[in-house]
């Protein structure tokens, strides 16, 4: 089958790689049909090259048909249309009966002390081939799956397999008071989720980005939009009486803009030998943190910072004294995919598509042109928001 695979720094390629096949009778197989690029598959394509080995297959947000089981799988039957979570999970261990799937027990990577495993992300998490292929095999098929029917475009079910449901979890965490004020840190494709997200559910939502593209599409849907500049922490202060905002999201990452040293100090990293990157990457403060600390500064005392985008350091720096001292209360981490769809499916088969599911996507491609999308999409060329990947 065709498969997009890592070759080394910001080197992607579409290559013949084996099928897969029933490994587990647990197992399934499916025919993927649609398949997206995640702003943390940037990650592996820049910073995580110590944890991936040349070859390896990326993408954890894909969807399609079901085309072959496992004699143990009794959920799932041949032609099913499914979209497939980024964690894989057993749904039945301590972890996972009480939401959270990011944790399995069964799953867990416990040889790097990580969480569950992710299809096509590193061997920090199990190096489990990913979605950016023609076809995937589902390990634990009867749980790691969303059924969905087959009258709708891939377009309405896709982002639940990841942004959808972390943008959903990342307001959840951030407990919003009803009618309260939410900011934003970040309009990439979670972002945008946020955002719609909270104007759905009635929150004044103020969203920080400095591409142009993002703040015009986090407008259409009812977000009050603003450039990335440098007073932008009290701008938004004098909108919310002086106080700041209720909760602030965090949609950004170990993406964000700033500190050129600790730019470098990941360049650097990724040129050491793949045992003592890793070492470094595992330990040392290895994330850029504009947008926590813009977070931080921007949330009203007694206020929720929530985190959804991604971080790598262990010995970053927080500004401990200043969180202590306005009683700020962190939620963060990787999304329970499954403890959120419930709450989703329906507002995604919505006629009315409150969330705006059907106008994310920018760039619709061949599985072909992932490699010129990759780098269209880091660089944020050509209006670049969301790339969907048709294999």
């Amino acid at each position: 089958m065709k498969a997009l695979t890592w070759q080394g720094r910001r080197e992607v390629t579409v290559e013949d790689v084996p099928d897969p096949r029933i490994e587990q009778p647990t197992d399934a197989i499916v025919r993927i049909t649609s398949t997206a690029i995640c702003g943390s598959d940037l990650h592996l394509y820049e910073l995580f090259g110590p944890f991936i080995d040349k070859g390896d297959v990326l993408g954890h947000e894909p969807m399609g048909i079901v085309v072959e089981v496992g004699d143990d799988v009794s959920q799932l039957a041949v032609g099913d249309r499914v979209v497939i979570p980024f964690n894989i999970a057993c749904g039945q261990c301590f972890m996972c009966v009480r939401g959270l799937q990011s944790q399995c027990e069964t799953t867990q990577v416990r040889e790097y002390d990580s969480g569950a495993a992710l299809f096509g992300y590193t061997k920090l998490y199990g190096q489990v081939p990913g979605g950016q292929a023609e076809y995937l095999r589902v390990p634990l098929a009867d749980h790691n799956h969303i059924r969905v029917g087959d009258d709708l475009p891939d377009d309405r079910y896709l982002f639940l397999s990841d942004i959808l449901p972390t943008a959903w979890q990342g307001l959840q965490y951030a407990h919003v008071p009803d009618g309260g004020t939410v900011a934003v840190m970040g309009l990439g494709p979670v972002g945008q989720f946020v955002a719609r997200a909270g104007v759905h559910l009635g929150y004044r939502v103020l969203a920080v980005d400095p591409v142009p593209e993002r703040r015009a599409m986090a407008e259409r849907h009812g977000a009050s939009a603003f450039d990335l500049t440098d007073d932008i922490v009290a701008e938004l202060r004098d909108l919310t009486e002086g106080r700041g905002a209720d909760a602030v999201v965090d949609a950004v990452g170990l993406e964000a803009h700033g500190d050129p040293m600790i730019a470098f100090a990941q360049r650097a990293a990724g040129m050491l030998p793949d045992p003592l990157a890793r070492k470094v990457m595992d330990t040392a403060g290895m994330d850029r943190l504009a947008a926590v600390y813009a977070s931080i500064d921007l949330v009203r005392r007694g206020g929720t910072v929530s985190i959804s985008g991604v971080y790598a350091g262990d010995a970053d720096i927080l500004p401990m004294k200043t969180m202590f001292d306005k009683q700020i209360s962190l939620r963060m981490g990787q999304c329970n995919v499954k403890r959120w769809v419930d709450a989703l499916l329906p507002l995604v088969e919505d006629p009315g598509d409150p969330l705006g599911v059907m106008d994310l996507t920018t760039h619709r491609v061949p599985l072909s042109d992932a490699p010129l999308m990759y780098k269209t999409f880091q660089k944020k060329e050509d209006g670049c928001i969301k790339v969907v990947l048709q294999p």
